[in-house]
């Protein structure tokens, strides 16, 4: 049985998508998205909480996010969860939590939906680590 984790995310984007290329030319955006919960503390007061979440599109995802997307948007996000380490600038040893997007939908008005056969294809492409 072959079984993998699954996130989803439904959020506002922060900024526009960042898209890249990879030095074999492979395009890779990324994403900011914002998920807020909002609640009354036992007082009644009013509480918020906002979740930022770090999101990667590889290739023709990448490149219709890219296109389609800008600040505010609100989408939603299904892909596989990833842990990264790295060092910083400053030799700062970081964890960065990503979710890999295997699908994004945009979830805004029709006219702002990418045509048809720009749409991207279902998920497959292997991130390299």
């Amino acid at each position: 049985m072959n079984t993998r984790a699954v996130t989803h995310i439904i959020g506002f984007l922060g900024a526009d998508p960042d898209l890249r290329h990879t030095t074999s030319g492979r395009p890779v955006a990324n994403l900011r998205i914002a998920t807020t919960e909002r609640w009354k503390d036992k007082a009644g007061v009013q509480q918020e909480h906002t979740e930022w979440h770090r999101v990667v599109a590889w290739g023709n995802l990448g490149e219709v996010v890219a296109k389609y997307l800008h600040k505010g948007s609100l989408v939603s996000v299904t892909g596989r969860p990833r842990t990264r380490k790295f060092t910083d600038k400053e030799s700062v040893e970081r964890v960065a939590y990503e979710v890999m997007a295997d699908e994004v939908l945009f979830l805004d008005r029709a006219e702002k939906q990418p045509p048809e056969e720009e749409s991207p294809p279902p998920a497959g492409e292997d991130v390299p680590f």
